[in-house]
């Protein structure tokens, strides 16, 4: 969990690295949020017949998208790739599966033009 709250209080912070357990526990919080928020609106509004609720599953999504990107960022500096990878999502499949094997490299062990090896910092 405090990887979730760690990204969340980088809010916007696009510069910088991220270790790989950093986003990808980032990325199973925010699931497991997402999912639960999903079952109890539902839950109420079959109760209450009402779909107002599923504003609150939209405020959630908007609220974390940009902490999504700057921790996705951050992973791609990580890796010793530029944000701009984020585009080859553009290319069907093949696109994605180049960007899943940039997300679960291991963190780069020297420091990079994107900044110090994060897990050297948190190691000393």
């Amino acid at each position: 969990m405090n990887y979730y709250l760690d990204v969340l209080k980088k809010y916007a912070v696009f510069t910088g690295r991220a270790t790989r357990k950093e986003y990808w526990m980032f990325i199973l919080w925010n699931f497991i949020v997402s999912i639960v928020l999903g079952i109890v609106i539902s839950i109420i509004d079959s109760a209450i017949k009402s779909q107002a609720l599923t504003v609150i599953s939209t405020l959630y999504s908007l609220a974390v998208l940009i902490p999504t990107l700057a921790v996705f960022v951050r992973r791609l500096h990580d890796t010793n790739h530029s944000a701009w990878w984020f585009f080859i999502n553009l290319i069907p499949f093949v696109g994605q599966i180049i960007l899943l094997v940039f997300l679960v490299q291991d963190t780069q062990p020297i420091d990079n033009k994107y900044g110090t090896n994060p897990k050297a910092v948190k190691a000393s």
